[in-house]
């Protein structure tokens, strides 16, 4: 099953990062959290940080602002990530631009929707 990265997965099911969880489990992803201080979300054991997920990530997908995401941009690049998805709110012309420097092709837009789900559903 494909793997999932969600940067800035959070506790509150109101906010998009938990949606997404939900939404590609619900699909049958293997989804790893990625909060810095949570260790478990939604049932899924939670990451502090990119650098901790060992295994090959087929998508990376932001929840968090454009600022924090771009510090973040180094350790997805080393990841590897088939995929980089930039969610509504969490893009900047510097995060794209870094992003694409890095070699990352990034995907704006609603990672949920792109999976067939609907967030207001969730």
């Amino acid at each position: 099953m494909p793997l999932v990265a969600v940067v800035g997965a959070s506790r509150d099911r109101s906010k998009f990062g938990n949606k997404a969880l939900r939404a590609y489990a619900r699909r049958g992803w293997d989804v790893r959290p990625v909060h810095p201080t949570e260790s478990v979300i939604e049932g899924l054991v939670a990451v502090a940080s990119l650098s901790e997920i060992a295994d090959d990530v087929d998508r990376v997908t932001l929840y968090v602002p454009p600022a924090v995401g771009l510090t973040l941009l180094d350790a997805i690049a080393a990841l590897a990530p088939k995929e980089l998805w930039v969610n509504p709110g969490a893009e900047s012309e510097a995060l794209l631009q870094r992003a694409h420097d890095l070699g990352l092709a990034p995907i704006l837009g609603c990672a949920i929707i792109d999976i067939g789900e609907s967030p207001a559903t969730l």
